[in-house]
């Protein structure tokens, strides 16, 4: 036998288990098939977190420069060597054991630069974290970036600040918009920069950021999760919470985040109530027998884009093969506002919240109140109107007029969605998450198609978010909402996957593909 033959049958016959593992690919990877890796030995957490380092470095402000992050952990690699150790000794820290995470910047993180996007905040380093940081952190996960953010979460259209030069970007398309104001997240999750992420959405900021960059995102119950420590813009509807690339990732992360929290009052309405595993109830087969509405009223008008129309028809018909009863809800009656209801004046909201907010942190932070903030001037040029308005405003607290008119409007909507829900015995409805596909950045005149902004806020009813195709030509993402009854996330996230098992929508965006 030749001597150069046999050495490479000695090779062909050496056991599959003695040949060099393939490079674990970071791009679309999940929670499981990264604590898999883990537990096989194929993927330390410094390898994982210094694979999401390198693409940030690659995509976030170089090549298609997505320019989602504002700030990086610098200590991200030595506790990702820490978790590897405490693995080593006694197993995963916990159930999200080595997730980098993207965090908005309006949560508060310990140590790392907090600042709502604005100039007027920099340097801030706050000495605690806020809530739902303060749970990942202790299930395992690390915060590898804070991320852009529409300044003071003010615009659900797009994310541009004082913090960071220039918009964010859309990973599907370099000359769309983000969608905002969590839109960094959503573009940073979208692109792999980071496993999964946290957002906030007081009208969209979740779930048309998620609607935009094909992912999953998560508005919960008002009440079911907590926002302390994330910078208010109206408590009366802000929530905070998860954005991923699967309901599975989403579901894992929403379970460490949710509970009491006795830092937010409203949290005490989680109190004594049952957490179902979201994860584990997650179920192939779960919108067999479901009966779901169309909501038109969310959506439908004369702006309306038809390919989003056409796109969310096969949605119900996908829906249907799946097991749904679907039907069609023309309009939810007696959501019209009441005489000297929301025409009372602004019941709390920015100036109200803020303010206390800031009180609260008062020698940490280097302006003491809003006036201060408006006089300083350090604020991106599109806020400014917003803020002056807000100043000049009253600020009603909760016994004020405007505030009982608004609590007595926004309980009347409550019943008018469950009296609908009752009568045609629905389990959840369904309407496109934004009726427009992304705008052109920086293109404020064309329709925008943002449909988040009224049922799940005034109701304080969950909401969810999942891919349901692409318009122009394939390119441009598109989403589709599941709007329920409140404390119903494990029904809606269990639809949200059945249904994402039965179309699998998502796919990576073109201008951030794996590296080699």
């Amino acid at each position: 036998m030749s001597r150069l033959l046999l050495p490479l049958l000695l090779c062909a016959s050496l056991p599959a288990f003695a040949q060099k593992p393939a490079p674990f690919e970071v791009q679309e990877a999940t929670i499981a098939e990264v604590q898999d890796a883990f537990k096989a030995g194929r993927l330390s957490c410094r390898a994982l977190v210094g694979q999401y380092l390198k693409r940030i470095a690659a995509y976030d402000k170089n090549g298609p420069s997505i320019n989602s992050l504002i700030l990086l952990n610098p200590d991200a690699e030595k506790q990702a060597e820490d978790l590897d150790r405490r693995f080593a000794q006694t197993g995963p820290v916990g159930p999200l054991h080595c997730v980098p995470m993207i965090v908005k910047d309006n949560f508060e993180t310990k140590g790392l630069q907090t600042t709502n996007g604005a100039l007027t905040f920099a340097g801030y380093l706050p000495d605690k974290d806020a809530f739902q940081v303060k749970r990942i952190l202790a299930a395992g996960a690390i915060v590898l970036a804070k991320s852009s953010m529409a300044e003071w979460a003010f615009s659900p259209y797009e994310t541009v600040n004082s913090m960071l030069p220039g918009y964010s970007k859309n990973p599907y398309a370099l000359d769309r918009v983000t969608a905002g104001s969590s839109g960094g997240t959503a573009a940073a999750v979208a692109a792999s920069l980071g496993l999964i992420g946290l957002g906030s959405d007081t009208g969209n900021s979740i779930r048309g950021p998620s609607s935009h960059q094909a992912l999953v995102g998560i508005r919960s119950t008002m009440g079911l999760t907590s926002r302390a420590g994330v910078f208010p813009l109206s408590l009366l509807a802000d929530i905070a919470g998860p954005m991923g690339r699967s309901v599975e990732d989403v579901a894992r992360v929403f379970q460490t985040i949710v509970g009491e929290d006795s830092d937010d009052p409203v949290t005490v309405a989680a109190r004594n109530r049952a957490i179902p595993n979201y994860a584990a109830a997650l179920d192939r087969n779960g919108l067999r027998g479901a009966t779901i509405g169309i909501l038109r009223q969310a959506y439908e008008r004369e702006s309306t884009d038809p390919e989003i129309v056409r796109i969310f028809m096969t949605a119900i018909e996908d829906l249907k093969r799946a097991g749904a009863t679907v039907v069609d809800v023309a309009k939810i009656e007696g959501t019209e506002p009441v005489r000297g209801g929301q025409g009372a004046g602004p019941c709390m909201g920015f100036k109200y919240d803020l303010n206390r907010f800031l009180a609260a942190r008062a020698g940490k932070l280097p302006v003491a109140n809003l006036a201060e903030i408006v006089k300083g001037g350090k604020f991106h040029p599109s806020a400014q109107r917003r803020l002056e308005v807000a100043e000049n405003g009253a600020e009603n607290g909760p016994e004020s007029p405007a505030c009982q008119a608004n609590s007595a409007y926004r309980e009347q909507v409550r019943q008018a969605v469950l009296k609908t829900m009752d009568s045609l015995k629905l389990d959840a409805f369904i309407y496109p998450t934004w009726s427009n596909p992304p705008r052109l950045i920086g293109d404020l005149n064309t329709p925008h198609g943002d449909n988040s902004q009224f049922f799940s806020p005034t109701t304080g009813f969950p909401a969810v978010t999942v891919p349901m195709g692409f318009t122009r030509g394939g390119t441009l993402p598109a989403g589709m909402t599941i709007y329920g009854r409140p404390w119903t996330e494990a029904t809606l996230l269990n639809f949200a996957y059945a249904y994402e098992q039965a179309t699998h929508h998502r796919h990576a965006p073109a201008s951030t593909p794996p590296l080699r």
